[in-house]
């Protein structure tokens, strides 16, 4: 145990985490030249483009110093805010982290909320600058930041680089060195923390775990806590760049376990392995159930494609046990489903691989957050689509979802970027100086208000410095109206949304002077009103084409031409009583991309 050492990399986004972690391999000899390529543990096509990584990866590493032999395991984080879940679970796996910043942006948001989370669980942190071979590195300043971030010495900060590989064998001494080796009773009974999961079509879902008390032997019966079902280990082993069977595992191992699980659900992120008859007493601590944050209606443009979408998006569960989904059906789209992701990124990340994957196109329609309704009868239910909303007069309260967000920026953009938050309902509680340069902002804010395109305006104002970073602090009460389309009097489901009463004017008017530009013309007027439940609060018509009846009548008495108007008036009307308006597939995008 003594040699065993368990760390984990925590970075922003592109702050270079996967290609120092490729030097680490490359030096430690665990990945051959030959199989050697960029981003050795990011899987996806998707990930190897976007240069993100997606899901959390562990490989285990062999380094010989001063004659020792160590088992060096390392466990990859996602950097974005969406996964911070996992990324909890990654370091609760862990007894030291290596911090990475990037030598020429310095520290960002979600460095620092992934610092914290690290430093609750106590680990030990080892900070490193990264990309110091780029000419616009600033190593004096950016050390300077994390000085006053951690309060470590400067002798302490190892300067690297990903690419040309400098300072790596720095950094695996410091490992050595630095990083405590795991405590806990080999004897005692089994208790280990599941922090990751992958489904393999052959072998159903493999865990992955960090044994913390106890031995794990092949061909034993474990119990899953917080599921509560018995399983038959089949096969247990470590994880190299592929799996490495064994036949036990004992405290301090971080490894994998194979027993037949079909289906995603049953292997939760954060649950404790034990023994079906030597249980241990308590299971370990910080198991939440992942929480969607933003819903969307996933349906297919073509509806006969339903049901392969469904089967698509099992598969897609299978991998990624956050995404939620339940059938519904929309009078405009047809049938589709209702997804729960954790956020954009996620949501966006879905679309991509039913795209890539499954080679399905699909319409997805406006995201929004979950609300808490009280009725006027004291009942409290979850509503996570504005169709679902009880009638007005039976609502008592709405209550919706407010974050904590915590945003980096240059301190010439701090006023651009109030006024941006001020605008979308947001509360200003602190506003600190972590530099002369740079400051740090935290404000209250809906999350309705952040899912739609309040990311990409931060970044267009701060002319991409700003940083963002957020967690969930609870449910308030808020005005909260449902606008609805109507076309001719009809519903438009599929375009209805919930939203503050002071914004509602405002989009009911912008949403029906875009459906003007884009729905074609009729045969026939088409009246298009944004209304709050009775009451109309937008107007706008669609003039029929007219043919012009009257063209053949030369002279002649003017009762002629008002009998052949009249006439086709009464054919327009009753037109009008049984035409349905086709909205195109443009019009629902274009009305998502308001802003």
């Amino acid at each position: 145990m003594k040699n065993i050492r368990n760390f984990c990399i925590i970075a922003h986004i592109d702050h270079g985490k996967s290609t120092l972690a490729d030097r680490l391999l490359e030096i430690t000899k665990t990945v051959s030249e030959r199989d050697m390529h960029a981003q050795v543990l990011d899987s996806m096509d998707l990930e190897k483009e976007r240069g993100i990584t997606i899901k959390s990866h562990a490989i285990q590493m062999d380094y010989e110093q001063d004659g020792e032999k160590y088992v060096l395991n390392l466990i990859d984080t996602p950097g974005h805010v969406d996964f911070s879940y996992e990324v909890s679970r990654s370091i609760a796996a862990c007894e030291g982290a290596l911090l990475i910043i990037d030598s020429t942006q310095g520290i960002q948001a979600q460095t620092i909320s992934n610092l914290y989370l690290a430093i609750e669980h106590d680990l030990e942190i080892i900070p490193i600058l990264n990309k110091m071979d780029l000419p616009n590195a600033m190593p004096e300043v950016v050390e300077d930041q994390i000085i006053d971030l951690i309060g470590c010495d400067r002798s302490d900060i190892i300067r690297a680089s990903g690419k040309t590989g400098e300072g790596v064998q720095d950094i695996l001494e410091r490992i050595v060195k630095s990083v405590p080796a795991p405590v806990g009773d080999p004897e005692a009974p089994l208790q280990a923390l599941i922090f990751d999961s992958v489904f393999n079509p052959f072998r159903g879902v493999i865990a992955y775990f960090k044994v913390l008390n106890g031995t794990i032997r092949k061909g034993e019966m474990v119990r899953f806590v917080n599921t509560k079902r018995n399983y038959d280990v089949q096969e247990i082993g470590v994880l190299r760049l592929g799996l490495e069977p064994r036949n036990t595992l004992s405290t301090g191992d971080v490894g994998y376990i194979i027993s037949g699980i079909k289906t995603a659900k049953e292997v939760k992120v954060g649950d404790t392995i034990t023994h079906k008859d030597r249980q241990c007493e308590k299971a370990i601590e910080g198991f939440e159930e992942v929480k969607p944050m933003v819903f969307a209606g996933v349906y297919p443009i073509d509806s006969d494609d339903y049901e392969d979408l469904r089967a698509a998006m099992e598969k897609l569960q299978l991998n990624d046990a956050s995404l939620t989904y339940e059938p519904e059906s929309s009078a405009a789209l047809g049938f589709g489903f209702r997804c729960g992701f954790l956020g954009m990124l996620h949501m966006e990340i879905i679309q991509e691989r039913l795209d890539r994957e499954f080679d399905m196109n699909v319409i997805t329609t406006v995201p929004n957050v979950s609300y808490l309704v009280h009725t006027t009868d004291g009942e409290v239910t979850h509503v996570y689509n504005p169709s679902g909303l009880p009638a007005a007069n039976k609502i008592n309260e709405i209550e919706e979802p407010f974050i904590r967000a915590q945003i980096i920026t240059k301190s010439d953009f701090i006023g651009q970027v109030m006024s941006l938050c001020m605008d979308k309902r947001g509360l200003l509680t602190k506003q600190e100086y972590l530099t002369a340069e740079r400051a740090e902002l935290t404000f209250d804010m809906p999350l309705g208000e952040i899912v739609f395109d309040f990311y990409d305006k931060l970044k267009s104002i701060s002319k991409g410095y700003a940083s963002f970073d957020y967690h969930m602090i609870g449910f308030r009460p808020a005005k909260l109206v449902r606008l609805d389309i109507l076309l001719n009097g009809e519903m438009v489901d599929a375009l209805s949304s919930l939203i503050h009463f002071d914004n509602a004017y405002n989009l009911g008017r912008r949403m029906c002077e875009k459906l003007r530009e884009l729905i074609p013309r009729q045969q026939f007027d088409i009246a298009i009103q944004a209304a709050i439940g009775a009451k109309i609060i937008a107007r706008e018509t669609i003039k029929a084409v007219r043919k012009d009846v009257t063209a053949k009548c030369y002279g002649g008495d003017i009762t002629r031409k008002r009998k052949l108007l009249e006439k086709q008036k009464k054919g327009k009307k009753r037109m009008k009583q049984v035409g349905n308006v086709e909205v195109p597939q443009k019009a629902f995008l274009a009305v998502l991309k308001l802003d």
